[in-house]
């Protein structure tokens, strides 16, 4: 009785099923990046995920003290969050830090790292 082979063994143009997909799924990520789908994926998470309804402009605040404090009312009001109303806030935070990258300069990174520990306090966290 002569078997057939399992289907990630049959070849079509000499290649195996696993090949033939890894090249497909690289050439569709290479040509979403180009079109543009892709450039603004930090946008659509903050929009779509379940992060949490942000005042505009929180990050643009010159003030550490008071991006703490419209990130902890944002993460108390909101009820798009996962975890814990600090958790939330400071991952957002964190995400907008990491996202800006080498973008951020200097001075307004390190209010964004002084309203870290402004928020730790306003919920009663150890600095």
């Amino acid at each position: 009785m002569a078997t057939k082979p399992h289907p990630s063994t049959r070849t079509r143009n000499g290649k195996p099923a696993r090949q033939r997909h890894a090249h497909a799924s690289a050439a569709k990520k290479a040509t979403s990046t180009s079109s543009g789908s892709g450039r603004r994926w930090s946008h659509r998470v903050a929009e779509t995920s379940d992060a949490m309804d942000l005042d505009s402009g929180v990050f643009k605040l010159d003030d550490p003290a008071a991006i703490a404090r419209s990130l902890k009312q944002s993460s108390e009001r909101s009820r798009r969050r996962k975890g814990t109303p600090f958790q939330s806030a400071m991952s957002m935070l964190n995400f907008y830090i990491n996202r800006a990258g080498k973008n951020l300069p200097k001075s307004r990174r390190d209010t964004l790292q002084r309203a870290k520990g402004k928020l730790r306090e306003a919920f009663g966290r150890k600095p």
